[in-house]
């Protein structure tokens, strides 16, 4: 799967956050050959957990499939929003590979935002990381999202 494809998933997800009453943020996780591991969707709300961003809920269930807390060589999440400082932490952790975001968040992002967290000295493991994937599209719906709210 192609990173464009990837990000077209993560959109359908963070569409269905939307649908849900969520921030529209979505994420998929890829093995090495390109196979979709995990996706995950924002569910602080439904799920009472501060922690169930989009990432973190995609982390969680291809750590549990594969029985470990990190992820083999190779992998790649692909997120509609730059990650912010919690989930950028959990992708260390994690050990993903690569990281392939959408729209920057200048306000609450992580990585070239903020804290830069894969840049700080005691940041264990750093992912290849590429932004602006269909950011467009990614800071549009957050907007509408948002909009509708005020």
């Amino acid at each position: 799967m192609t990173d464009d494809e990837a990000m077209e998933m993560a959109l359908a997800e963070a569409r269905a956050a939307a649908a849900a009453g969520e921030a529209p943020i979505g994420a998929v996780l890829l093995d090495a050959a390109g196979a979709v591991l995990a996706t995950g969707r924002n569910a602080p709300i439904a799920t009472h957990d501060p922690t169930a961003h989009a990432e973190v809920v995609a982390l969680r269930a291809a750590c549990a499939a594969l029985g470990n807390y990190r992820l083999p060589a190779g992998t790649t999440l692909v997120v509609s929003l730059e990650p912010c400082a919690m989930c950028a932490g959990a992708i260390s952790t994690a050990r993903v590979g690569r990281l392939v975001y959408g729209a920057s968040d200048p306000k609450g992002g992580a990585v070239a935002h903020g804290p830069r967290l894969f840049e700080q000295p005691t940041c264990h493991w750093r992912p290849e990381v590429a932004g602006g994937l269909r950011a467009d599209d990614s800071a549009e719906m957050l907007r509408a999202f948002f909009r509708a709210r005020r």
